[in-house]
């Protein structure tokens, strides 16, 4: 397995000890080392070692971890935090209708106010859940960039942007990209975030790619998010989603894709020629919510060489930002698409979980694996709980029997951002307040404006 450091005798920032760690070997298949410790120091991993030998380091924060699990922190590939404020707004209804009729009608109505309490109250769940990176898609990203700064978490930021809003929307996007990369102490990465093929042209797709080339960028956007959207393209451009991300450049980018339940057999072999660059971001819940006939293609994508890492979407179509549950769904729907219960394993969904979801980000030289020299983003997940126990198969245990309130702990940078439960950088009481008092304005839809029609 992974390399291990030799703890210093003098202090460390933190230490975790007494837990079993998951680890990855040099081919990233999955391990784990029993009654191991991890020392933290500046905010890296300086040691995965055994808990005898960190016993006597020094340490400013010490936790003792017996029953418990240290992972890397889980990764949401792809969200858009702030519509937590709309979860349960728009239920039980087709794509067009849930985006004309609810959706988009209430998305005119954001403010920032509301972006930063929506972007308030998802850092809470994704932290007492285990998430300490998310990429996020959405409006008014400055407040969501603050948040992130606030409350320790790391994040993906892109504004979005769509044709309709001329000129201005791409520029915007840009600017953001460029004032906000590398701020909250490096925490946050950005990207220019166009919002699908069939929002923005080809003439601006063609533009932003090349913007990402001048200014070294990565791109975020949905694309192929179902076969409707393939098959509508098709019969308007002739191109599949993908092929028009290829025609404009974009496939030459670092390109994250969220969804691709629409990519096909043809769409592959463009995948595989861009060699790890793009890479795709599953939320299988959403898919099993709106009825979409086909799942992300995870088996085609790997062996093509995409990274497919693990995601939520918004919780306005998801009702949560639980990737524990994506990370089962993952595995259970993919085992029933390929009628193979030997794929997806427990092993394979700890590896998207981790190492694919880190590559998806563009971090995976940073995060996503728990080694010597890895930034100290962990999580422990306490299995003493009766539906943790017994364990025979640990990989599985935390797969399909651990839930997200088993998180015990979260820890980004060497910050601990929870400890046995206990949010330390956000007042959750306080943002629900002020958010139930701005519900009524901001669900109008009386008003009869839509951000965008959405016509696949």
């Amino acid at each position: 397995m992974s390399a291990v450091g030799t703890p210093s005798e003098t202090a460390a920032d933190l230490v975790v000890t007494g837990c079993a760690v998951l680890v990855h070997d040099e081919a990233e298949r999955i391990g784990f080392r029993e009654d191991a410790a991890i020392v933290v120091r500046d905010g890296v991993i300086h040691a995965v070692t055994a808990a005898a030998a960190a016993r006597h380091v020094p340490a400013v924060t010490r936790i003792e971890a017996p029953g418990q699990v240290a992972l890397p922190g889980l990764i949401n590939c792809h969200t858009h935090a702030p519509m937590v404020a709309l979860r349960g707004l728009a239920e039980d209804l087709p794509t067009a209708e849930w985006f004309n009729d609810v959706v988009w009608p209430v998305e005119t109505n954001l403010t920032e106010r509301d972006v930063t309490l929506g972007a308030r109250l998802a850092c809470a769940e994704m932290i007492r859940g285990g998430v300490t990176c998310f990429a996020d898609h959405y409006f008014h990203m400055d407040a969501v960039a603050d948040v992130v700064a606030e409350c320790g978490l790391r994040a993906h930021l892109g504004q979005v942007y769509f044709s309709g809003q001329g000129p201005r929307g791409r520029e915007a996007s840009l600017e953001f990209a460029l004032r906000r990369r590398g701020t909250a102490d490096g925490r946050v990465t950005t990207a220019l975030a166009p919002h699908a093929p069939y929002t923005v042209t080809d003439a601006d797709l063609t533009a932003t790619a090349a913007l990402a080339r001048a200014h070294g960028l990565p791109v975020h956007i949905h694309a192929a998010e179902n076969r409707d959207q393939t098959e509508t393209s098709l019969a308007r451009h002739g191109r599949t989603p993908v092929e028009i991300l290829d025609r404009t450049g974009l496939l030459g980018t670092d390109l994250l894709i969220a969804h691709g339940t629409g990519i096909l057999e043809r769409d592959l072999p463009l995948l595989e020629r861009t060699g790890g660059r793009t890479a795709v971001a599953t939320a299988p819940r959403g898919y099993l919510k709106f009825g979409w006939p086909t799942t992300t293609p995870v088996r085609a994508l790997r062996a093509a060489g995409v990274p497919v890492g693990l995601a939520t979407d918004g919780a306005a179509s998801n009702n949560s930002l639980d990737v524990w549950e994506a990370m089962a769904l993952t595995a259970l729907v993919q085992k029933s698409t390929d009628g193979d219960p030997r794929w997806l394993t427990a092993r394979q969904a700890l590896h998207h979980a981790t190492s694919q979801s880190a590559r998806a980000v563009g971090l995976g030289d940073r995060i996503g694996s728990l080694a010597p020299g890895r930034r100290a983003d962990i999580i422990l997940v306490d299995l003493t709980g009766p539906h943790t126990q017994p364990v025979h198969d640990l990989a599985a245990t935390l797969v399909h029997s651990a839930r997200a309130a088993d998180v015990r702990t979260t820890v980004v940078d060497g910050r601990v951002l929870m400890r046995d439960r206990v949010l330390l950088t956000l007042d959750v009481e306080e943002v629900v307040r002020e958010l139930a008092d701005r519900l009524p304005g901001l669900t109008a839809r009386g008003h009869g404006r839509r951000v965008q029609e959405y016509d696949t």
